[in-house]
């Protein structure tokens, strides 16, 4: 308990999925949390209840991590509750299962704009809102390991995330040569059992349970699909002082799928 107590972190796309399990750990070892999402308001707020209920801290702020006048507001809105700001999770992100011929120009944009340029403005605002301070900072984007596989069928998915990768390695130099006290990581998701897989078993014309044994059989050599808290442990590191010699880091979650 309390590996990161006192620090104020903000979690985007927080009320689902991997963000939730993120903004439940961080809340739960200490961290005033801030959950953030574009349209699931509803969720967000009783994410805040429960986490207040098991004996965390957190609020709610509605953002679209693609507009650069939210993530103003909502830093803003951050200092002037807690007077600072010590993470970023930047985690929103969307899919669109489609090859290179059958994505649109629509499709592209979409993408693009929530799960790179959101990473982006958070990786942005969150450096200076954090640059000043004399708390170590740490911003953790989440990237996939599409990354490193390349399926065909994710085309605008995987340009997004190879972006978050060099947005994070570029960043964490940045930071370092200006001797900001902030580290910026990057953590690549494997198959993890999310609502975003069941979107994806739609798209297929499956259950969620034979796609997830699908997904099991063919690419993970652990035998089995991750589950949010196998992430939520992995941003709970990069987010506390335990990883302050780890910065521009691939940290990779994928029950062996990169290794094969």
């Amino acid at each position: 308990m309390g590996r990161v107590e006192g620090k104020v972190a903000l979690v985007t796309g927080g009320a689902a999925g991997l963000g939730e399990a993120d903004a439940r750990l961080l809340a739960r070892e200490g961290a005033k949390v801030v959950i953030t999402t574009r349209k699931k308001v509803d969720e967000g707020q009783e994410l805040v209840e429960k986490i207040k209920k098991d004996g965390g801290e957190a609020v709610f702020l509605q953002l679209d991590v693609s507009k650069e006048e939210d993530w103003k507001r909502v830093i803003g809105d951050v200092i002037k509750k807690y007077g600072k700001l010590n993470v970023v999770v930047n985690n929103a992100g969307i899919s669109v299962v489609k090859t290179i011929e059958e994505t649109s120009l629509d499709d592209w944009n979409q993408v693009m704009g929530i799960n790179a340029a959101g990473v982006f403005l958070g990786t942005k605002f969150g450096i200076e809102a954090m640059k000043d301070s004399k708390d170590s900072g740490s911003i953790v984007n989440i990237s996939s390991v599409e990354v490193h596989i390349n399926e065909s069928f994710f085309f605008a998915y995987n340009a997004a995330k190879g972006a978050v990768r060099n947005i994070t390695k570029t960043a964490a130099v940045h930071c370092c040569e200006k001797g900001y006290n902030i580290r910026v990581n990057t953590v690549y998701p494997g198959y993890i059992y999310t609502p975003m897989l069941d979107g994806e078993a739609r798209d297929y014309g499956l259950t969620s349970e034979k796609y997830l044994a699908q997904i099991a059989e063919k690419y993970c050599p652990i035998g089995h699909v991750g589950e949010p808290i196998d992430i939520a442990y992995a941003v709970l590191y990069l987010a506390s002082d335990e990883s302050k010699f780890a910065t521009g880091t691939d940290l990779i979650v994928d029950g062996g799928i990169a290794a094969k």
